[in-house]
């Protein structure tokens, strides 16, 4: 196994956090939901190795995420990447995490850390180089922390684009589905629904084919915002399926696939509601 090619942090060194392939034994647990199995892995190694380090806390805050539980154990996990880290480069990206989830925090309503967030991913983009490979991925949360926290949709695409060209440049088709997906939502929130239906179906190919099972859900369920009602029907029917199938996550999806009036969010459709977390 190797904690550098498709592990997580890929994107602070240069590399995709997925390969199409799959091989790798972390991404494979992590794409299938189970991210303590994955981050056990990581454990031997995250004491002696800060990449390790910052990989093991990566995964464990995307299960707080998909499960809005693991709290601690990322928090905790976060604190020895921020002991390990070496450099500038493992700073920032110790950093970057520590802003994403406090900004996840925030969002799932577990607790309103929305000014640590802006300010950790400020820090970031203050000692991290412009042309840094971690910068796209640091682009993308600012975005996030745009659209959903500070409500600015203006702020939050041009932070999209940002992430996008960069992911497209670097060959990182995770982040790029994440990218697309986010772009499509805000199409579809200013009533632009062939460009919304355009990025919620990059997004899903881009996470099918990397395997990233975990993400498929919620691309399913935000490309129903943007298809026509009997499609919309057959494909939430398959997020619903899928989500089952991985135990109930995203926990934030499965109780809006069922009930249509729960999809929406101040007045907006679930391309919105799920597609601002993931």
């Amino acid at each position: 196994m190797s904690e550098h090619g498709a592990a997580p942090v890929g994107p602070w060194r240069g590399q995709p956090r997925a390969t199409a392939t799959g091989g790798d034994a972390v991404w494979r647990l992590r794409s299938r939901a189970c991210w303590a199995e994955a981050a056990e892995l990581l454990a031997p190694l995250a004491g002696r190795d800060p990449w390790a380090a910052l990989s093991r806390a990566e995964l464990l805050i995307e299960q707080c995420l998909y499960t809005a539980e693991g709290w601690e154990d990322a928090e905790n996990a976060l604190r020895q990447a921020e002991a390990a880290a070496r450099n500038t480069e493992q700073r920032a990206a110790a950093a970057c995490e520590r802003g994403f989830l406090a900004y996840v925090a925030t969002l799932l309503h577990v607790r309103d850390r929305a000014d640590e967030a802006k300010a950790a991913l400020g820090r970031t983009s203050a000692i991290l180089a412009p042309d840094a490979p971690g910068r796209p991925l640091l682009d993308f949360r600012r975005g996030l922390v745009a659209e959903n926290l500070q409500r600015d949709p203006v702020a939050a695409r041009t932070a999209y684009l940002r992430a996008q060209r960069g992911a497209l440049e670097r060959g990182d088709d995770l982040l790029r589905s994440h990218t697309s997906r986010h772009l499509a939502g805000l199409a579809l929130r200013g009533g632009d629904v062939a460009a919304a239906r355009e990025g919620f179906t990059v997004s899903l190919r881009l996470r099918e084919q990397l395997g990233f099972t975990v993400g498929v859900a919620p691309a399913l369920a935000s490309l129903a915002e943007a298809s026509d009602p009997a499609e919309a029907i057959r494909l939430r029917a398959e997020a619903a399926r899928l989500a089952g199938a991985l135990g109930g996550v995203p926990v934030w999806l499965v109780g809006r696939l069922g009930d249509p009036a729960a999809r929406g969010v101040d007045g907006r459709g679930a391309g919105a509601a799920d597609g601002k977390v993931s």
